[in-house]
């Protein structure tokens, strides 16, 4: 064993780059804390390995007595076999390693060693990867557990759950990724960077990556509002009146944004040019339709966009997605008004709706004026979408869904 252990401890400090001073302190504390009861009763136990020899050895410090010794204290003339010149009263190291002791502590050694040997990796991969937390990295699909993907990024294995990949996605083993790292977790024993392609940040950073002037600060983006896999909004703003924001981030011939929608597997992306005026900025997020004007409602947080028939189907978008998308990113509550009568139309469907899901005519008319129209949209929508509606009742909208799926 003594040789074994030498040879392990010699390769893992030349080869992990773990000291051997730190790893022998550490086979110490985990073989007297596994062969404490199996050494010796005393309550102030020590084992100590030799960094030259490899031998295993365990030490008691005992009170020397005259009589009656008790599991702390050694008779004085045992202790004079020793010290001849010990007296009453001293505290001395006794060694009392177990007759078969060794094969105790090489099995406890080896199971110290691998411990070791994962929390120095851990925390190799904790200083590797700290600085790119909120970056994309690159790495290869290895396996799929529960749902989750398992990718390895070289050094360490990362894990992207079913959440965090975009609907339809498909990988097989061995295909190159590309995801956001958003933290690095040490503390478990699986793998320790979680990543995503589902979160807004993956789309921020990929613009930054493809569009030079974003990289160089020409261009910034002012916000994004995402349902990966559907549709983005991002809102871009220049800080040079020399150049186009639109037009830096869709490039030549769309080039730039074309790239980001095929990384995105065809997601639709809306780049909105941002304005300081939140009616302007409120006309620009919601194209391709054409606004006629917008209302401001401070007191509501809320605007009220007018628009005709004809672009009140291209405001809301389907299933509301374009007006909701909107929303998000500019940060205010929106209601649509088309000419023609709208308001009582309004006022019909939410009759309607509260009458079909057992609700108040208040939360029926939030969930309309938000594009959810019927019970068929509602159940479609699900409870993350509604729930994103300012001011609306959580407690009647999770009751109404729990009635629809019964």
């Amino acid at each position: 064993m003594n040789s074994e252990l030498l040879t392990i401890l010699e390769y893992i400090e030349q080869e992990r780059g773990i000291s051997r001073e730190l790893l022998i302190k550490a086979l110490e504390a985990a073989i007297l804390s596994a062969s404490r009861k199996s050494i010796h009763p005393a309550s102030n136990l020590q084992v100590k390995i030799d960094p030259h020899t490899g031998n295993i050895q365990a030490w008691a410090q005992l009170e020397v007595v005259e009589e009656n010794p008790n599991y702390d204290q050694l008779l004085l003339a045992r202790a004079r076999e020793r010290f001849p010149d010990v007296r009453v009263g001293d505290v001395v190291d006794w060694e009392v390693t177990p007759s078969n002791f060794g094969r105790i502590a090489a099995q406890t050694a080896k199971q110290a060693i691998m411990q070791q040997l994962r929390q120095a990796e851990k925390a190799t991969v904790q200083e590797e990867f700290a600085d790119r937390v909120g970056h994309i990295i690159n790495g290869t699909v290895r396996r799929f557990e529960n749902g989750n993907t398992i990718i390895d990024f070289q050094r360490a294995e990362g894990l992207m759950s079913s959440r965090d990949k975009m609907h339809g996605e498909q990988y097989m083993p061995g295909d190159r990724i590309n995801a956001l790292l958003q933290r690095v977790d040490i503390s478990g024993s699986g793998p320790s960077l979680i990543v995503s392609r589902t979160c807004p940040e993956f789309v921020t950073r990929l613009f930054e990556l493809e569009v030079t002037e974003i990289r160089d600060g020409v261009v910034k983006i002012m916000g994004i509002a995402r349902e990966a896999g559907s549709r983005t909004k991002i809102a871009v703003q220049s800080q040079d009146p020399r150049v186009d924001p639109v037009g830096a981030c869709v490039g030549i011939r769309g080039t730039r944004v074309r790239n980001i929608t095929n990384e995105l597997n065809g997601e639709r992306i809306d780049i909105v040019p941002y304005d300081e005026d939140i009616c302007k900025y409120a006309m620009n997020a919601l194209l391709p339709a054409h606004v006629q004007s917008v209302e401001v409602r401070e007191d509501r947080h809320e605007l009220v966009v007018h628009v005709t028939e004809e672009q009140s189907k291209l405001a809301f978008g389907k299933k509301a997605q374009n007006v909701r998308l909107c929303s998000r990113l500019i940060g205010w509550n929106i209601s649509i008004l088309t000419e023609g009568g709208i308001e009582e139309k309004i006022n019909r469907a939410a009759l309607q709706l509260a009458e079909a899901l057992k609700i108040s005519t208040g939360t029926a008319d939030k969930l309309v004026r938000n594009g959810f129209v019927t019970i068929d949209g509602v159940r479609a929508a699900g409870a993350e979408a509604l729930l994103e509606i300012e001011g609306i009742d959580r407690g009647e909208v999770e009751e109404a869904l729990a009635r629809l799926e019964n």
